[in-house]
């Protein structure tokens, strides 16, 4: 008997290996197969006076996470059959999006259908009306704010690498809040996007279809895992992305600037595209921080320590003041 059950276990180990194989590639098939169509018709990101880049690159490679989404929804007998429709919904929406303009008040529709879809994936959610209220404008703040940060190369990518890392460790070392094979089928998905984007001259952009649809997925682990603890820190795992956009718009606001125009004044733009720093050094930057910041969040809420993650996050926000303004500072000293 224990020599069958060895057996058994090794069986089912080869078996994993190749159900992640077959995973893998089959979405760099899906990929090489998109990148086809986007050529065939033109989906296709050109350069203009606020982009990051200099020459014409393929937009959507990002739908390679809702394929994700897909194949593991459909080899695992379909679980959060609400959420799913959800993210095909922000999918559709934002790849019509990155081939024509659509109106923003269709965007915002889909987006509040999705929210509600995500809400009652999670029900009974036994949160007070105002927290829910608050829930729904966080969904779609992030969703926006992933969507102002996708602007160079890598930054998207390894931004959500980060982050499934950080869940995943959550799921296997802490608490298991979802689903380990959805977490690393994820994680697969954006090691493949990462490997067309993550270069000096990238194959493909995530475009709209891939930072919304990735900025909705990760909301909704991320929900499953504060429903799981009833802790409402963890939303301080986007603690750089939101910095990053809700400075920004404050200073936009400020300045009386329509804060939905395409525009070149976040932090990571400004270290890209007036610094001249590498696209990917930025990326980088970004997802070290995001990280250090990870392993201390969740060592400490691990031990129920609340106190140290919040004042890191306002260390962490006092010195991304600090590094903006003396980086604008530079900018308009060398600009005379």
């Amino acid at each position: 008997m224990k020599g069958f059950a060895k057996l058994f276990d090794r069986f089912m180990a080869v078996s994993e290996i190749i159900y992640w194989a077959l995973i893998s590639l089959l979405l760099i098939g899906t990929e090489l197969i998109y990148f086809k169509i986007a050529e065939r018709f033109s989906i296709i990101d050109k350069p203009n006076q606020r982009s990051s880049h200099s020459v014409p690159v393929i937009r959507g490679g990002g739908i390679i996470f809702v394929w994700a989404i897909l194949a593991w929804f459909c080899s695992n007998d379909f679980p959060f059959p609400f959420f799913i429709a959800g993210i095909l919904l922000i999918a559709i929406i934002s790849f019509l999006d990155d081939i024509i303009s659509l109106n923003p008040l269709a965007r915002f529709s889909i987006h509040l259908v999705s929210v509600l879809l995500i809400l009652i994936q999670l029900w009974p959610i036994d949160w007070p009306i105002y927290l829910l209220l608050l829930a729904g404008v966080f969904i779609i703040g992030t969703l926006n704010a992933f969507n102002f940060m996708d602007g160079i190369n890598g930054i998207t990518g390894i931004y959500s690498l980060v982050t499934l890392a950080t869940f995943a460790w959550v799921q296997t070392t802490l608490l298991p809040f979802s689903n380990l094979s959805l977490i690393i089928t994820l994680i697969i998905s954006v090691l493949i996007f990462l490997f067309f984007n993550f270069r000096n001259r990238a194959r493909c952009f995530a475009g709209d279809v891939g930072s919304i649809s990735i900025a909705f997925i990760l909301i909704f682990l991320l929900l499953q895992l504060i429903q799981a603890t009833n802790n409402f820190l963890w939303p301080l795992l986007f603690l750089v992305y939101g910095l990053d956009s809700v400075v920004t718009i404050v200073y936009r606001i400020s300045r009386k600037e329509n804060i939905f125009q395409p525009h070149r004044t976040h932090l990571y733009q400004y270290l890209s595209n007036e610094l001249k720093w590498r696209h990917r050094s930025v990326a980088i930057l970004y997802g070290t921080v995001q990280l250090a910041f990870n392993l201390l969040l969740v060592s400490c809420l691990s031990v129920s320590n609340n106190w140290i993650p919040v004042v890191a996050a306002i260390f962490l926000t006092f010195v991304y003041f600090f590094v903006r303004q003396i980086v604008v500072t530079k900018i308009r000293l060398s600009n005379g």
